[in-house]
């Protein structure tokens, strides 16, 4: 089992060394998804893909907490969650190149995602699916007597489903180490929250359960970090599970290739104001532990580490056509 790179976290503050990490972490998944942004366009990335931009901050705060025995699920927009849990960067881009050296063979692609040997537990496209699945994992553990837990990604427009409450209810009932963590960024797929509900934060929908709720700024770095630590440490002990919703935005449409007209209303100053990696460097700047060529450094090394990325899954083959109705035939890749 592999711990963290931060070790057993503390509900402290983050210090510098793990607010850099967590820079380092951000530009990785940036520099990913804009990569993987322009191989979509030039049609070596297949099927549909949702990309994170503007919110790398919650993967990166809450993933790099987390042990490699910790189950993490994601839904469609997941490279950022991925990358944040230790997916390594070439067998990730592989999966969406459809190479046989991905994750999956390049058989799931960019909604299906799974490295069991990092713990994350798999992607889906499916809204809300992913949250009962996170509570099997959370079962699991409990009942092996560990301190593991189960962490899941949705949005707020997954909050909608009938089984989010249902998972809420067990959850809550069973006492089990799950931690509900909502990316808030104020639509569903393509509907602004007020179009869909008169509740405006997640963390309302859940008062009724007796579990903490947190909502926190998404693109505040730090506050992610400190909030999920508590959390974190509290579903270590025992304590059940909680949701921390994050309030965050994404620089892209929904998926690649969105005209995105339904958002011409929001001003794009405004939000490269809370882009979460610019914010933290100001941060880092202002409090002196980020030197000031550290950003271009970190972005270069992201970009160069994401650059062998992408030749090592063009030098990969594509799966063979017959494999994948053996697959089907065994129930299963092995």
């Amino acid at each position: 089992m592999t711990a963290s790179v931060h070790g057993d976290v503390s509900t402290a503050a983050p210090t510098p060394d793990v607010l850099r990490d967590l820079l380092t972490t951000m530009w990785r998944i940036r520099a990913f998804e804009e990569r993987v942004g322009a191989l979509k366009r030039a049609d070596e990335v297949h099927g549909l893909i949702h990309l994170s931009i503007g919110g790398e901050g919650v993967a990166a705060a809450v993933c790099r907490q987390l042990r490699d025995d910790d189950a993490v699920y994601s839904g469609h927009r997941a490279h950022g969650h991925a990358v944040a849990k230790g997916t390594p960067l070439d067998r990730t881009m592989a999966e969406l190149m459809g190479r046989e050296g991905g994750l999956c063979s390049g058989m799931g692609g960019s909604m299906h995602l799974v490295d069991v040997a990092h713990g994350f537990l798999g992607a889906t496209g499916v809204v809300g699916g992913n949250i009962p699945l996170a509570l099997g994992s959370a079962l699991a553990a409990k009942q092996r007597g560990t301190d593991a837990v189960a962490v899941v990604f949705f949005g707020d427009g997954a909050v909608q489903a009938g089984l989010f409450t249902e998972s809420v209810n067990l959850a809550t009932l069973w006492r089990l180490p799950v931690l509900l963590v909502c990316e808030n960024n104020g639509f569903a797929e393509f509907t602004p929250r007020s179009a869909h509900t008169t509740v405006e934060r997640v963390s309302d929908v859940v008062a009724p359960y007796p579990l903490p709720r947190t909502t926190v700024d998404g693109n505040e770095v730090g506050e992610v970090w400190s909030a999920f630590s508590e959390l974190l440490a509290r579903a270590r002990a025992g304590e059940g599970p909680a949701l921390l919703e994050c309030l965050t935005h994404r620089l892209r449409g929904h998926y690649e290739g969105d005209p995105d007209r339904y958002r011409e209303a929001v001003s794009t100053e405004d939000w490269q104001r809370k882009d979460p990696i610019l914010r933290l460097q100001r941060a880092g700047h202002d409090a002196g532990w980020l030197a000031a060529d550290e950003p271009a450094a970190l972005e270069a090394a992201a970009r160069a580490e994401v650059d062998e990325a992408v030749a090592w899954a063009r030098s990969s083959p594509f799966p063979a056509v017959a494999r994948a109705a053996a697959l089907v035939e065994s129930g299963g890749a092995r």
